[in-house]
């Protein structure tokens, strides 16, 4: 049963209800040994850091960064903020120092909690060029502090300044005063273009998104959430609360990188993910089948024929499967199945929002074939983060769409395709920014998104950015990301960029899966000497051909990729490629890749 209480109460609430109950399982900075606090612990928390910001001088409605990856710290400082009315700027723990201090700056940022020795010495280097940074307090122990730095404390030395609640009068007094319009958050989005813009969030969008949100998904307080995406992500952030409102257990995974094995360690139950985890999953098992032997790779293909008909072509569309497919399918779920579920640790999967980008049919499919719910949704930071999402058991979804809207908000489609939005969720507009503001919204009051769809049935579907919507010289337009998200499922591609704006025909940049690329070169006999000779050797080529020919089968014509160019190094944050979230800077690719590209165009 969900509480729904203000966020600056919500935590103290739910101790009230669970007491002793696990609430948080995490690790401390650089251990492997998983711990955890009770909803008592975890509400003492909040209180101490609450009765240390107001000994530390914080004010109501003033902005606190936090630039970190997840830890319980940095869940204890965004509670213990807001029990106090403060506002906290979450910081993607891979900002760099332009960006951080373009943020600090922008929101006149005077307290700013770190992580690990990256973020702080990040922000250390940044002081100079912050006038209003007054303190840094930082998470992990084991961070050295610059000596020349008096103004860095440790969380643990912070913490003291709250111990036994010195302050919790004027706390309660702060309780009594939050309100729906007091701001909560201020993300700034990464942005794919041009600068980053601060989306202000407030108690009464995230209210709301938690009744319609609970409404929507399944989750209850039998349930052990992986914390795998950042805090930052509008989407994890959401997730986190809606968990915590209904009483579930988290799993704080500190380190993106070993998410798969903590899922193993842990055994969640639900997750949040980007496309991408369950794409590296659907590689990942297809490399197992591939390097089976002839009757188990025969047994397995039989086993994902059932699970789709059973799961897709039933259950999906609301129709009950007759008895003998679901007793064969039965026989593969607990046999088949469960050993794929039980590799990745999902033996008591519940269900799996996944969201953040465009999922390929392919890995929706084979998600739901071999027993996962996964739960596809489409939202933005702008919108509290859902729009739309799957229902589970309750409603048919169609594999390509993205789910119905969630209680209380509307959805407009243009004239021009574009999805329009307004509602309790939906941000007022962007910090320090009302030209920005003013230019977002129609003369109805609708959110302009940026993306194209349509509904059909109550469902609906994406097509593309609309800015990243390509037109070929032969006046076709192209949706790069539907075509990119067809071919990520192959094991051999670890990204791509699809180019055609402005070309008479589609081309794309490729960065392989070295690995397998370099494990394929070997079987094959192909010699090289370095990444750059195997990228550019032909019958590497030939056979990267043959397998993107066989994905794209389904493009119309003018949509396939005629030529394609393999290249050496990955996409990075650090060169400007990529946004904290991953997301291609096509621009920044095309200026960085511009002679690959001609040449891709050479007659």
């Amino acid at each position: 049963m969900q509480t729904r209480s203000h966020l600056s109460v919500l935590v103290h609430d739910q101790a009230k209800k669970y007491g002793n109950r696990e609430a948080l399982i995490y690790r401390d900075f650089g251990s492997k040994t998983w711990k955890s606090y009770s909803w008592n612990e975890f509400s003492d928390k909040v209180k101490v850091v609450s009765n240390a910001l107001l000994n530390m001088g914080v004010k109501p409605q003033e902005n606190i960064g936090i630039f970190s990856q997840n830890s319980v710290q940095y869940i204890f400082s965004d509670f213990g903020a807001w029990g106090v009315r403060a506002v906290t700027i979450p910081f993607y723990a891979t900002s760099s120092e332009q960006q951080i201090q373009f943020m600090i700056n922008d929101a006149q940022i005077r307290f700013l909690f770190v992580g690990e020795q990256e973020q702080y010495d990040k922000a250390h280097r940044t002081l100079a060029h912050c006038p209003t940074l007054d303190r840094i307090i930082i998470f992990d122990k084991s961070v050295k502090i610059n000596p020349n730095d008096p103004n860095a404390i440790y969380f643990d030395d912070f913490l003291k300044l709250g111990e036994n609640y010195p302050r919790q009068s004027e706390v309660e007094a702060l309780y009594k005063a939050a309100n729906y319009e007091d701001l909560a958050n201020i993300l700034y989005t990464s942005g794919t273009t041009g600068d980053s813009k601060g989306v202000m969030l407030s108690h009464l969008q995230y209210h709301a998104a938690l009744e319609a949100n609970g409404r929507a998904v399944p989750v209850t307080e039998k349930d052990r959430i992986m914390n795998f995406l950042p805090y930052a992500h509008i989407f994890e952030k959401g997730w986190t609360l809606l968990c915590i409102s209904e009483g579930a257990t988290l799993i704080v995974n500190t380190d993106p990188r070993e998410v798969q094995q903590s899922m193993r360690e842990t055994h969640p139950t639900c997750m949040c993910a980007v496309p991408r985890f369950w794409e590296k999953v659907y590689a990942g098992v297809q490399e197992q089948i591939d390097k089976a032997n002839p009757v188990q790779r025969k047994l397995f293909k039989h086993a994902l024929a059932v699970g789709r008909k059973h799961n897709i072509e039933y259950l999906s569309r609301g129709k009950r499967p007759p008895l003998s497919l679901h007793l064969e399918y039965e026989m593969y779920n607990k046999t088949v199945f469960n050993l794929v579920r039980h590799e990745l640790g999902l033996e008591h999967s519940n269900f799996f929002p996944t969201a953040g980008a465009t999922v390929s049919s392919h890995v929706e499919e084979f998600v739901h074939s071999i027993g996962l719910t996964m739960v596809v949704g489409y939202g933005l930071t702008e919108s509290l983060a859902t729009v739309s999402c799957d229902r589970v058991g309750e409603q048919p979804y169609t594999i390509g769409s993205v789910g119905r809207p969630i209680h209380n908000i509307q959805v407009k489609i243009s004239d021009e395709g574009e999805i329009c939005l307004k509602g309790d969720t939906i941000t007022k507009g962007y910090y320090n920014r009302p030209d920005i503001t003013a230019q977002s919204f129609d003369e109805e009051g609708f959110f302009k998104t940026g993306d194209s769809g349509y509904m059909k049935d109550g469902e609906l579907f994406l097509k593309d950015r609309i800015k990243d919507l390509f037109k070929t010289s032969n006046g076709k337009y192209i949706a790069p990301q539907m075509i990119e998200a067809k071919l990520l499922v192959d094991k051999f591609i670890d990204q791509i960029v699809i180019i055609a704006d402005q070309r008479k025909f589609v081309s794309a940049l490729i960065i392989p899966e070295y690995k397998a690329l370099e494990e394929y070169a070997k079987a094959n006999g192909i010699g090289y000497s370095s990444r750059e000779e195997l990228c550019a050797s032909d019958k590497i080529h030939a056979m990267m051909m043959e397998r993107i020919d066989t994905l794209q089968q389904q493009l119309a014509h003018y949509e396939q990729i005629k030529r394609f160019t393999l290249l050496p190094k990955p996409f990075t944050m650090e060169s400007g490629e990529l946004t904290n979230t991953l997301k291609m800077r096509r621009k920044v690719i095309n200026e960085h890749y511009k002679k690959e590209i001609e040449n891709m165009y050479a007659e």
